[in-house]
């Protein structure tokens, strides 16, 4: 059974920074691309960032939404079956349930499309206030 627990979310000034963690169990993790995704109140889950598989290609392939490009961060600890998802100069906006999941298909274009992957965790509420 796998499963995806994320933790690290919280409360933040706007300015702040936050990591978040996702240990994934009941995977070969490395087989595994990892992506980030949010939602907020009202709105749709959206991608926020992916890192490739690693057992694939030896480079560190990421790619972010363009909303969180320059502030967010995301790695890879494939001997703690974690991916992590760094959080510089949060913002208001910012503010959502973060989701951690992943996809096995190598298929790169497809990185930032949710139904691309086949598992979610339960998901951390990150809050920036103003």
């Amino acid at each position: 059974q796998v499963q995806m627990v994320e933790s690290g979310g919280g409360l933040v000034q706007a300015g702040g920074s936050l990591r978040l963690s996702c240990t994934a169990s009941g995977l070969t993790f490395s087989y595994y691309g990892l992506g980030w995704f949010r939602q907020a109140p009202g709105k749709e889950r959206e991608f926020v960032a992916v890192i490739n598989r690693s057992d694939l290609w030896t480079a560190i392939s990421t790619d972010y939404s363009d909303s969180v490009k320059g502030r967010f961060t995301i790695s890879r600890d494939n001997a703690k079956n974690t991916v992590y998802l760094q959080m510089h100069s949060l913002k208001p906006e910012d503010t959502a349930v973060y989701y951690c999941a992943a996809r096995s298909s190598p298929n790169w274009y497809r990185r930032a499309e949710a139904r691309d992957y086949d598992y979610w965790g339960q998901g951390t509420q990150v809050t920036v206030a103003s």
